[in-house]
Protein backbone atom coordinates (compact mmCIF):
# COMPACT_ATOMS: atom_id res chain seq x y z
CA UNK A 1 0.00 0.00 0.00
CA UNK A 2 1.07 3.58 -0.52
CA UNK A 3 0.95 7.02 1.62
CA UNK A 4 1.26 10.43 0.54
CA UNK A 5 2.68 12.75 3.47
CA UNK A 6 2.35 16.59 2.60
CA UNK A 7 3.72 18.68 4.79
CA UNK A 8 5.25 22.51 4.92
CA UNK A 9 7.54 24.25 7.05
CA UNK A 10 10.18 27.16 6.11
CA UNK A 11 12.46 26.04 8.15
CA UNK A 12 14.09 22.56 6.97
CA UNK A 13 15.80 22.04 10.44
CA UNK A 14 12.14 22.08 11.69
CA UNK A 15 10.07 19.70 14.11
CA UNK A 16 7.38 19.67 11.34
CA UNK A 17 10.04 17.91 8.72
CA UNK A 18 11.28 15.88 11.76
CA UNK A 19 7.56 14.34 12.25
CA UNK A 20 6.94 13.67 8.88
CA UNK A 21 10.03 11.63 8.44
CA UNK A 22 9.19 9.92 11.39
CA UNK A 23 5.93 8.53 9.83
CA UNK A 24 7.82 7.73 6.70
CA UNK A 25 10.32 5.40 8.88
CA UNK A 26 7.36 3.73 10.38
CA UNK A 27 5.70 3.44 6.98
CA UNK A 28 8.61 1.59 5.74
CA UNK A 29 9.21 -0.90 9.29
CA UNK A 30 5.92 -1.93 8.97
CA UNK A 31 5.57 -3.95 6.35
CA UNK A 32 8.58 -4.00 3.07
CA UNK A 33 5.16 -3.86 0.58
CA UNK A 34 4.22 -0.47 1.68
CA UNK A 35 5.65 2.75 -0.18
CA UNK A 36 5.74 6.53 0.59
CA UNK A 37 6.10 9.47 -0.75
CA UNK A 38 7.09 12.97 0.79
CA UNK A 39 5.60 15.93 -0.69
CA UNK A 40 7.59 19.50 0.99
CA UNK A 41 5.33 21.81 -0.45
CA UNK A 42 7.69 24.72 0.33
CA UNK A 43 10.53 23.01 -0.77
CA UNK A 44 8.91 22.10 -4.12
CA UNK A 45 7.51 25.82 -3.87
CA UNK A 46 3.82 24.83 -4.79
CA UNK A 47 1.84 27.96 -5.46
CA UNK A 48 -1.12 28.07 -3.11
CA UNK A 49 -2.82 31.13 -4.75
CA UNK A 50 -6.77 30.31 -6.00
CA UNK A 51 -6.70 32.36 -9.36
CA UNK A 52 -8.64 32.95 -12.61
CA UNK A 53 -7.86 28.86 -13.83
CA UNK A 54 -8.69 27.46 -10.74
CA UNK A 55 -12.09 29.70 -10.69
CA UNK A 56 -12.58 28.41 -14.34
CA UNK A 57 -12.02 25.01 -12.75
CA UNK A 58 -14.37 24.99 -10.30
CA UNK A 59 -17.59 26.60 -12.16
CA UNK A 60 -16.68 23.81 -14.95
CA UNK A 61 -15.45 25.79 -18.11
CA UNK A 62 -11.88 24.71 -18.04
CA UNK A 63 -9.54 21.82 -17.41
CA UNK A 64 -7.95 22.48 -14.09
CA UNK A 65 -3.93 23.22 -13.92
CA UNK A 66 -1.68 21.29 -14.91
CA UNK A 67 0.35 21.90 -11.19
CA UNK A 68 -3.24 20.87 -9.45
CA UNK A 69 -3.46 17.82 -11.84
CA UNK A 70 -0.02 16.46 -10.99
CA UNK A 71 -0.86 16.85 -7.27
CA UNK A 72 -4.17 15.18 -8.15
CA UNK A 73 -2.35 12.67 -9.39
CA UNK A 74 -0.45 11.87 -6.52
CA UNK A 75 -3.27 11.92 -4.27
CA UNK A 76 -4.63 9.16 -6.79
CA UNK A 77 -2.17 6.96 -6.08
CA UNK A 78 -2.06 6.73 -2.87
CA UNK A 79 -4.27 4.97 -0.03
CA UNK A 80 -3.39 7.39 2.17
CA UNK A 81 -3.02 10.91 2.50
CA UNK A 82 -0.86 12.22 5.57
CA UNK A 83 -1.16 16.05 6.24
CA UNK A 84 1.87 17.23 8.94
CA UNK A 85 1.71 20.80 9.54
CA UNK A 86 2.53 23.30 12.38
CA UNK A 87 -0.15 25.01 13.52
CA UNK A 88 -0.44 28.63 12.32
CA UNK A 89 -3.59 30.62 14.60
CA UNK A 90 -5.25 27.78 15.65
CA UNK A 91 -5.36 26.53 11.73
CA UNK A 92 -2.39 24.69 9.28
CA UNK A 93 0.13 27.31 7.67
CA UNK A 94 -1.77 28.94 4.57
CA UNK A 95 0.62 27.06 2.13
CA UNK A 96 -0.85 23.69 3.11
CA UNK A 97 -4.56 25.47 3.37
CA UNK A 98 -3.87 26.61 -0.05
CA UNK A 99 -2.95 23.36 -1.47
CA UNK A 100 -6.03 22.04 -0.30
CA UNK A 101 -8.01 25.02 -1.46
CA UNK A 102 -6.78 24.52 -5.39
CA UNK A 103 -6.21 20.40 -5.40
CA UNK A 104 -9.46 19.89 -3.93
CA UNK A 105 -11.71 20.66 -6.73
CA UNK A 106 -15.08 20.45 -7.66
CA UNK A 107 -15.38 18.08 -10.66
CA UNK A 108 -12.25 15.72 -8.91
CA UNK A 109 -12.88 15.65 -4.92
CA UNK A 110 -16.65 16.35 -5.01
CA UNK A 111 -19.42 17.10 -7.90
CA UNK A 112 -21.10 20.36 -7.19
CA UNK A 113 -23.36 21.19 -9.98
CA UNK A 114 -26.32 23.73 -10.32
CA UNK A 115 -29.70 21.98 -8.88
CA UNK A 116 -27.67 19.04 -8.13
CA UNK A 117 -27.05 17.28 -4.62
CA UNK A 118 -22.80 17.62 -3.59
CA UNK A 119 -21.85 14.04 -4.82
CA UNK A 120 -18.49 12.96 -2.57
CA UNK A 121 -16.10 11.30 -4.74
CA UNK A 122 -12.97 10.13 -1.95
CA UNK A 123 -14.19 7.74 0.13
CA UNK A 124 -11.60 5.49 -1.30
CA UNK A 125 -8.77 8.02 0.72
CA UNK A 126 -7.99 7.63 4.56
CA UNK A 127 -6.72 10.80 5.89
CA UNK A 128 -4.41 11.58 8.61
CA UNK A 129 -3.73 14.69 10.45
CA UNK A 130 -0.66 15.19 12.34
CA UNK A 131 -0.88 19.01 13.71
CA UNK A 132 1.97 20.44 15.60
CA UNK A 133 1.06 23.01 18.05
CA UNK A 134 3.44 25.16 20.50
CA UNK A 135 0.53 25.65 23.22
CA UNK A 136 -0.59 23.04 26.25
CA UNK A 137 -3.60 20.91 25.76
CA UNK A 138 -4.81 22.82 28.50
CA UNK A 139 -4.60 25.98 26.16
CA UNK A 140 -6.89 24.11 23.69
CA UNK A 141 -9.53 22.35 25.54
CA UNK A 142 -10.07 25.81 27.58
CA UNK A 143 -10.99 27.48 24.84
CA UNK A 144 -12.32 25.39 22.59
CA UNK A 145 -9.77 24.67 19.62
CA UNK A 146 -9.64 21.33 19.58
CA UNK A 147 -13.14 20.96 18.43
CA UNK A 148 -12.50 24.48 16.15
CA UNK A 149 -9.94 22.67 14.58
CA UNK A 150 -12.03 19.17 13.65
CA UNK A 151 -14.60 20.97 12.86
CA UNK A 152 -13.15 23.29 10.24
CA UNK A 153 -10.63 20.92 9.17
CA UNK A 154 -11.93 17.25 9.76
CA UNK A 155 -15.33 18.09 8.93
CA UNK A 156 -15.35 20.63 7.01
CA UNK A 157 -12.56 19.91 3.94
CA UNK A 158 -12.62 15.84 4.18
CA UNK A 159 -16.24 15.08 5.13
CA UNK A 160 -17.36 17.16 2.48
CA UNK A 161 -15.41 15.47 -0.08
CA UNK A 162 -16.11 12.09 1.75
CA UNK A 163 -12.36 10.85 2.57
CA UNK A 164 -12.94 9.59 6.32
CA UNK A 165 -10.67 10.91 8.59
CA UNK A 166 -9.31 7.76 10.01
CA UNK A 167 -6.68 9.28 12.74
CA UNK A 168 -6.38 13.41 13.81
CA UNK A 169 -3.64 13.87 16.23
CA UNK A 170 -2.29 17.23 17.70
CA UNK A 171 1.61 17.15 18.94
CA UNK A 172 1.23 19.61 21.58
CA UNK A 173 3.52 21.60 23.78
CA UNK A 174 5.98 21.41 20.96
CA UNK A 175 8.03 24.86 22.75
CA UNK A 176 8.59 23.01 25.90
CA UNK A 177 11.41 20.37 24.49
CA UNK A 178 9.05 18.14 23.53
CA UNK A 179 10.77 17.36 20.16
CA UNK A 180 11.83 13.57 21.05
CA UNK A 181 8.54 12.56 22.44
CA UNK A 182 6.59 13.65 19.16
CA UNK A 183 8.86 12.28 16.75
CA UNK A 184 8.83 8.92 18.28
CA UNK A 185 5.14 8.87 18.37
CA UNK A 186 5.20 9.89 14.80
CA UNK A 187 7.19 6.85 14.29
CA UNK A 188 4.28 4.81 15.75
CA UNK A 189 1.23 6.82 14.05
CA UNK A 190 3.14 5.89 10.73
CA UNK A 191 3.78 2.42 11.79
CA UNK A 192 -0.36 2.23 12.13
CA UNK A 193 -1.39 4.32 9.39
CA UNK A 194 -1.86 0.42 7.11
CA UNK A 195 -3.45 -1.25 10.12
CA UNK A 196 -5.83 -4.05 9.62
CA UNK A 197 -8.91 -2.12 9.38
CA UNK A 198 -6.99 0.11 6.62
CA UNK A 199 -6.30 -3.17 4.88
CA UNK A 200 -10.33 -3.86 5.09
CA UNK A 201 -11.23 -0.77 3.73
CA UNK A 202 -9.25 -0.64 0.97
CA UNK A 203 -10.27 -4.28 -0.16
CA UNK A 204 -6.37 -5.61 0.48
CA UNK A 205 -5.41 -8.99 1.60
Amino acid sequence: MHALIVFTHPDSGSLSHAVAAGIAEGIATLDAGNSFEIADLTEEAFDPRFNEADIAAHRRKADAPADVVAEQARIDRADALILVYPVYWWSMPALMKGWIDRVFANGWAYDDMPGSKVVKKLHHLRVHLVGIGGADAGTYERHGYFNAMRTQIDHGIFDYCGAPVATSELLLDSDAGNGAAHIEMARRIGSDIFNARDRAASGAA
